[in-house]
């Protein structure tokens, strides 16, 4: 299964579960990346991340400065260095989640 597939389904889940919590930067940062994953416009991100357009304004600076995403033709989508953040974020996120 691709990545995107695996990071997106297991995403989705753990974001319904706290849907009713306020979201962490980091989340909204892998619901951001997650949504970008093959290329998207501003307006795709925001809906896909269920954000507005004043808080992905403030994310998408730091994401560019940090090289999570990038900017191109149009479009936003996340680097390697971004894909390697949300396997690490899916990660810790699956540990914390996993009942013993």
């Amino acid at each position: 299964m691709p990545l995107e597939d695996v990071i997106g389904e297991s995403l989705k889940k753990s974001l319904k579960t706290r849907f009713k919590e306020r979201r962490s930067k980091l989340e909204i940062i892998a619901a951001i990346l997650s949504a970008a994953l093959k290329g998207a416009k501003k307006t795709e991100i925001v809906y896909k991340a269920n954000i507005n357009f004043r808080r992905f304004d403030e994310f998408i600076n730091f994401l560019t400065e940090k090289e999570l995403i990038e900017r191109t033709d149009g479009e936003y989508k996340t680097t390697s260095k971004g894909k390697e953040f949300l396997t690490d974020y899916q990660q810790v996120n699956d540990h914390l989640l996993t009942e013993r």
